[in-house]
């Protein structure tokens, strides 16, 4: 690691310097009543953990770049922060260490907000909102109360997810894969009373307006459909005569009705008590609950060996009057569907290992075009697709598509069944037994039941007094002054509801508070949310692309229908940055193989961290920590800043007479320069967010200024144009390492912030380079071209082939081995 003593520039000066100029200044704050468009640039904020952390500073940087480049592009740039501040780590520590929530929660955000500034970012401070202040969720508590009035909040006993570690409830986004995703214990079953939010309501919209979402990243899109998980089919209706009643599926193979062979329901179908009486009862009720109790403890389909049992019941299969079996297997929840499954084995893989293990009749009943039935020994070897109807009474010879539409008219018309769209989205469960949360503004009455706490009474303030124990249950159902309230409905004694919300929504509408934070008639000003929103670049870790993002969503569309807004989509531009990782592996505490931002900054200072981060890999893409990119970045800095201190003296001397003309060539040389690299920072900016690329031909600009200087700085022309490439170069890194550029700026004689100057611009025709065509190969087959400089990189080749739009699709599921570049020639990328 480099020595304070060898410092090239003065940077712990220079920065604290500027930093206290711009925070003098207020040089970051958005005026409400500026003329300028407006440009919204938002990272995603920060739980106050105590420290930022290297992903932070990657997040950080990449949006700080995008708000500081608008801002000298001419935009009245919104660019704030706040914090993500309530959650279980508060909590523990309270438990832990005795700190309260709140100190422990203040005080860390006193120590990140101070590493934030340090780091130079420019953020308007004025708006910072912090979510476990009141002034904050009261507006939780007040949209929770509208929801409920419009019967989208509610209140019902289910199976839920359940950390033990962190005693409570999870979401099921937030128990993916059977872990908590807080602190990735195993997560249990438990049955309780849940306050639900019903996000189905908009299941169609949220999929729908991916239309809107042309700026997001395909393999994020994917995510959230797959979630939302929308299936056209048909609800069918089986007769079972021997209780008179039926049993209701949901199918989305509707042509394989003739080859359902039987029913498969849940352990816990509401059907089961009645199917299971009988001589068999005792044996059926203990199977019940043994398959129930290891149910509760993986509740994903195909996690467990498929087991069942015959009910020695039969349905009615409605097309063919036929008797089917109808059995409980563990492989069938209760929360998909209906609860209960026609089986096809011949066309399912699940279902034919499951007719197989039981002597189960398999019936083929749908082939490919000119194909004919035959005996399949494996699910591998089962016809899964579309195709033409055999063995289906009036409907062999039809396609699939025909047949379905004729089938689903057919089961309408005689009452039982009727087309249909479901979709493996469930609503969101937001009740928490915790105590550092917003408090769910309910009572329970003895005599009017579940009353809301008025409008005029909130916030329900978290009570500061309360014992952290690490007991089970929150600490809220001890604390009497808390709990015992009277009904504002008949003014008898009342019970406070002593859930609180999950955090996550908290997060569902922050940056629209960013708008107008110190309202306090509503969550936010219908005119601030009009003038600001959408946000035009959100930045964020992709491992949101389920949680945090639907959710934002959904409460986008809630506050358009409550008439807060007329948004329909928050983020249309999302930028997924990638992780930063240490020795092939994510950063991380407990691997031990954590980099402490300020550690590099004490020796290296922002602007060097910041330019590291940026410039060693595209945005989107993993980032591999390596401490001599940083000591190269850091030279590099030192190695400019010795050219302006040469420089900045050439100015004075511009206007001297010439001793001679400059060398005609060298000249030409770094006026093209100059310009191309105005032209090439610029796009890679705005248009293809490469700031790897950026930062490289910002390398080259000042690689050819000092290849060129002791040419040209014998005549005043000459001079002349190295002072304009000076102030190119102090420009084009002023986004990315702004303290410097500050100082530099101001060095070279101007007086304004070079935050305040405006982007250069360019010549076409001097920016114009001489091209080379490049083709782009996948195992040796051409696949595409582009053009680019002949002196282009080939770690830039490789990026700009890896990042054509047909190059991507044509990658999507496969690995990529290595890429081969020739540079000037060609791309060849093996997989």
């Amino acid at each position: 690691m480099r020595q304070d003593e060898d410092r090239t520039y003065d940077f712990p000066a220079i920065e604290a310097r500027w930093q206290k100029t711009w925070e003098e200044t207020n040089a970051f704050r958005a005026p409400d009543d500026s003329d300028r468009p407006k440009y919204y640039a938002l990272e995603m904020y920060p739980y106050p953990s105590g420290r930022i952390h290297m992903g932070h500073v990657r997040n950080y940087s990449i949006g700080d770049v995008i708000a500081r480049f608008k801002m000298m592009r001419g935009f009245n740039v919104l660019h704030p922060i706040g914090w993500d501040a309530l959650g279980m780590p508060a909590e523990n520590a309270a438990i832990k260490s005795g700190i309260h929530p709140q100190k422990w929660t203040m005080d860390n955000v006193a120590h990140m907000k101070a590493q934030l500034k340090r780091m130079g970012f420019a953020y308007d401070w004025s708006r910072e909102v912090n979510t476990c202040l009141p002034e904050y969720y009261k507006w939780n508590q007040w949209i929770f109360l509208k929801m409920h009035e419009r019967g989208l909040a509610y209140r019902k006993e289910s199976w839920v997810n359940w950390c033990p570690a962190c005693r409570t409830v999870l979401a099921n986004e937030q128990a993916a894969g059977g872990a908590c995703w807080r602190c990735s214990s195993g997560v249990e079953q438990k049955k309780m009373e849940q306050w639900v939010l019903k996000i189905t309501d908009y299941a169609e919209e949220l999929l729908s307006g991916h239309a809107q979402l042309g700026k997001w990243p395909e393999h994020v899109l994917a995510m959230q459909k797959n979630w939302i998980g929308r299936s056209e089919g048909a609800y069918l209706n089986f007769e079972v005569p021997s209780i008179k009643k039926s049993i209701r599926v949901f199918t989305t193979r509707l042509d394989t009705i003739f080859g359902a062979t039987f029913l498969v329901l849940s352990p816990e179908h509401p059907l089961v008590d009645e199917l299971v009486r009988g001589p068999r009862e005792a044996r059926l009720r203990q199977w019940v609950a043994k398959t129930v109790a290891a149910a509760r403890a993986k509740r994903e389909i195909g996690e467990a060996d498929k087991e069942g049992i015959d009910t020695g019941v039969t349905a009615v299969n409605p097309f063919t009057g036929k008797p089917v079996p109808v059995w409980l297997a563990n492989y069938v929840l209760m929360e998909y569907g209906t609860g209960a499954i026609m089986a096809v084995p011949a066309h399912d893989g699940r279902d034919f290992d499951f007719a197989k293990k039981y002597g189960l009749p398999v019936v083929e009943v749908v082939v490919p075009e000119g194909g004919s039935p035959s005996p399949r020994e494996s699910a591998a070897e089962l016809f899964e697709d579309a195709g033409v109807l055999v063995n289906s009474g009036p409907y062999i010879g039809l396609t699939s598509y025909e047949a379905t539409k004729k089938m689903a008219a057919w089961a309408n018309g005689n009452g039982f069944g009727e087309p249909a769209v479901t979709y493996r989205l469930r609503d969101w469960g937001i009740s928490r037994q915790r105590y550092w949360g917003t408090p769910i503004p309910m009572i329970h009455c003895p005599a009017c039941g579940i009353v809301p706490v008025p409008y005029e009474d909130l916030p329900v303030e978290i009570p500061y007094k309360a014992e952290f124990t690490g007991e089970s249950g929150s600490p809220l159902e001890k604390i009497a002054s808390f709990v015992n309230v009277a009904c504002p409905k008949c003014g008898r004694p009342a019970r406070r509801e002593t859930d609180t919300m999950d955090t996550f929504v908290d997060s569902s509408w922050y940056f629209f508070r960013y708008t107008s934070p110190d309202t306090g008639a509503l969550p936010f000003t219908r005119a601030a949310a009009d003038k600001w929103l959408p946000v035009d670049l959100y930045i964020g870790g992709v491992e949101h692309a389920i949680l945090h993002l639907i959710y934002s969503r959904f409460f986008t569309k809630l506050l358009r229908d409550l008439g807060l807004t007329t948004l329909d989509e928050p983020f249309p531009h999302y930028l997924a940055q990638g992780m930063v990782l240490k020795d092939g592996t994510a950063m991380s505490k407990s691997k031990g193989n954590v980099v402490d931002p300020d550690e590099m900054l004490e020796h290296y200072g922002a602007d060097a961290l910041r330019l590291f981060i940026l410039f060693a890999s595209p945005p989107e893409k993993e980032f591999a920590w390596n401490e001599d990119g940083i000591e190269g970045c850091y030279r590099f800095l030192g190695r400019v800043w010795q050219l302006y201190q040469e420089i900045k003296p050439l100015r004075t001397e511009a206007e001297a007479p010439a001793s001679f003309s400059p060398d005609p060539a060298a000249f030409s040389r770094l006026r093209k320069k100059i310009h191309q690299t105005i032209r090439k920072v610029g796009e890679d900016i705005e248009m293809r967010f490469h700031l790897n690329t950026a930062v490289s031909a910002i390398m080259e600009l000042a690689n050819a200024v000092r290849k060129e200087k002791d040419i040209l700085r014998g005549s005043g022309d000459g001079r002349v144009l190295l002072g304009e490439a000076m102030e190119t170069l102090i420009l084009a890194l002023a986004p990315f390492t702004p303290h410097i550029s500050e100082e530099m700026w101001r060095g070279m004689g101007r007086e304004s912030l070079v935050l305040r100057a405006p982007w250069p611009k360019f010549d076409p025709e001097l920016a114009r380079e001489e091209l080379a065509v490049v083709v782009v190969e996948i195992n040796g087959k051409v696949r595409d071209k582009f053009e680019t400089a002949h002196d282009t990189s080939e770690e830039a080749m490789k990026t700009a082939a890896l990042d054509l739009p047909r190059i991507r699709q044509l990658l999507e599921g496969t690995t990529v081995r290595k890429v081969v570049v020739i540079k000037g020639k060609i791309v060849n990328i093996v997989v």
